[in-house]
């Protein structure tokens, strides 16, 4: 009778397998490879050939007899220095020459040694001074007497006084002695604070966009609700109510050119009202998902949305045609923003890069990636050639035409939705935990947070910031926030800098590229 044989899982197999051959080779580990005399010799002469074959025709260097090796990790014997007694540590191909005229070589000077390390320092430290080294400091003499002749050393630091005697003096002191000052943030310029002026309640979900129309007599906002609503900015009342989207509005633009109004939406769609009649009178048809964001050409007829398929798109607001199609970014593009002056739009996205376009052309002109978080908001300087970007990680700083960067402004650690900057330097970032923080534009110093209460009957939780804008007078700030509200913000008329003094201090600056 044979025995039963006892079954096993493929599992078990393999695992015992595997351990069999692990055992067999374990003891192996630890060990170094074993060093091939042969490959090491044509591996050394091959770099020896690369590295060093336009000076293998200069004189050799024998090696002396008593030197003792010093193995390194791979077995390479490496030799130790020479003592100055070695006979055989001398320099091929020159010849001794006599001390001066009539007088014999000896056996001490009939061989030419080559000169210790000490010695090579010290006959360093004995040379004069080179030609260069005289110029040098014949030019910062110069400086030095230019500074005296306008007063300017009697005025100057005493360690930079002493610093400047020691290069008119020394002659071979190093430019390097002269302190520098490390540079420090300028003070900032004194900004009013800013306080809550009206909370105005209407719409029915989260209110997404803002937008005022240029004559500054009203602002509309988009919202979860699907409705665009119009309202009257002195009184802050509701004017009208435009129905048509079928799903979140998310972006609202009023031309200048023109009676006209841009909404997008997540429904993919893309329209532009009369104001005359309030009635759609052109859709813009072509992107493949949810529209984010879009805005005007202030100077020709163009509308640039972007999208959650990863591309912006540029329209003939006449004819309806997609003029352009800007691919490249590889994730949601959440904002974009037109400009007169090249780069004329820059589109910020999910992929944590910015990009500047060249309209024209249709095709990127730079690509900005310092962020390593999704870029949801851009801020285009009203009249400086800069502009700034919003994420999670930081807020950067840029200039045009190439997005040369500038600083960061750090402390706004949350999820940025929203930013608006003013012509007088103010620079407001609303966040996604409701909070907004003002900068002032030219040293990035954050001189004042706001956390406004949510409406009652909402969750705290409901406090977040999707969109904020100045209105034409910049008198106003106006918020699109997560409470179903439009809050409206104004600097505090009664504040002074003796009553609300900036909390500053000349800190070395920390300006990080990343």
């Amino acid at each position: 009778m044979t025995e039963d044989v006892q079954k096993h899982s493929v599992h078990t197999l393999v695992f015992r397998s595997l351990k069999r051959t692990h055992d067999m080779f374990v003891a192996d580990h630890a060990k170094p490879v074993v060093l091939d005399d042969t490959s090491h010799k044509v591996k050394m002469a091959a770099k020896l050939r690369a590295d060093y074959g336009a000076i293998l025709h200069m004189p050799v260097l024998k090696e002396g007899k008593d030197r003792t090796p010093v193995s390194d990790l791979h077995g390479n014997k490496n030799y130790a220095q020479p003592g100055e007694n070695d006979p055989e540590y001398m320099i091929t191909g020159t010849h001794a020459y006599p001390s001066g005229p009539g007088v014999a070589l000896t056996a001490d000077t009939q061989m030419h040694r080559n000169p210790s390390e000490g010695g090579v320092h010290a006959l360093a430290l004995a040379l004069p001074p080179s030609q260069a080294r005289l110029d040098a400091s014949r030019t910062a003499a110069g400086v030095a007497d230019i500074h005296r002749a306008a007063g300017g050393a009697e005025r100057s630091h005493a360690s930079h006084s002493h610093a400047m005697s020691l290069l008119e003096g020394g002659g071979t002191k190093n430019s390097s002695l002269v302190v520098r000052k490390a540079p420090t943030m300028p003070k900032p310029q004194w900004h009013a604070p800013w306080k809550l002026f009206r909370v105005i309640s209407g719409h029915l979900g989260w209110v997404r966009s803002i937008a005022v129309e240029p004559g500054n007599q009203w602002f509309v906002t988009g919202a979860g609700d699907r409705t665009i609503k119009i309202w009257d900015l002195a009184s802050g009342k509701l004017k009208l109510s435009l129905t048509g989207h079928i799903s979140t509005v998310r972006g609202v633009a009023v031309s200048t050119r023109s009676p006209y109004l841009f909404s997008c939406g997540e429904d993919k769609q893309v329209k532009c009202w009369d104001l005359e009649y309030n009635k759609v009178i052109r859709h813009y048809h072509g992107h493949l998902s949810a529209v984010y964001d879009l805005d005007l050409h202030p100077t020709i007829d163009v509308l640039v949305t972007c999208s959650r398929d990863a591309t912006a798109r540029v329209w003939d607001i006449r004819s309806k045609a997609n003029v352009h199609t800007l691919s490249g970014h590889t994730n949601t593009v959440a904002t974009v923003r037109c400009q007169a002056a090249e780069p004329q739009i820059i589109t910020g996205s999910h992929d944590s890069t910015i990009r500047l376009w060249d309209l024209i052309a249709g095709k990127t002109r730079a690509t900005l990636t310092n962020h390593k978080k999704s870029v949801r908001a851009l801020a285009l300087h009203p009249r400086q050639y800069t502009f700034a970007s919003g994420s999670a990680d930081n807020i950067k700083q840029w200039t045009f035409p190439d997005g040369n960067f500038i600083q960061n402004l750090s402390g706004h650690n949350a999820i940025i939705n929203a930013m608006a900057v003013n012509s007088d330097g103010v620079l407001v970032s609303g966040a996604d935990n409701g909070t907004i923080h003002l900068w002032d534009w030219r040293t990035g110093y954050n001189f004042q947070r706001i956390h406004a209460a949510v409406q009652p009957g909402s969750l705290d939780s409901e406090s977040g910031i999707f969109a904020c804008v100045f209105d034409n007078s910049e008198s106003r700030l106006i918020t699109a926030e997560a409470d179903k509200t439009i809050k409206v913000y104004k600097e505090d008329d009664t504040a002074t800098e003796e009553s609300h003094p900036i909390n500053w201090k000349p800190e070395i600056l920390k300006r990080k590229r990343f």
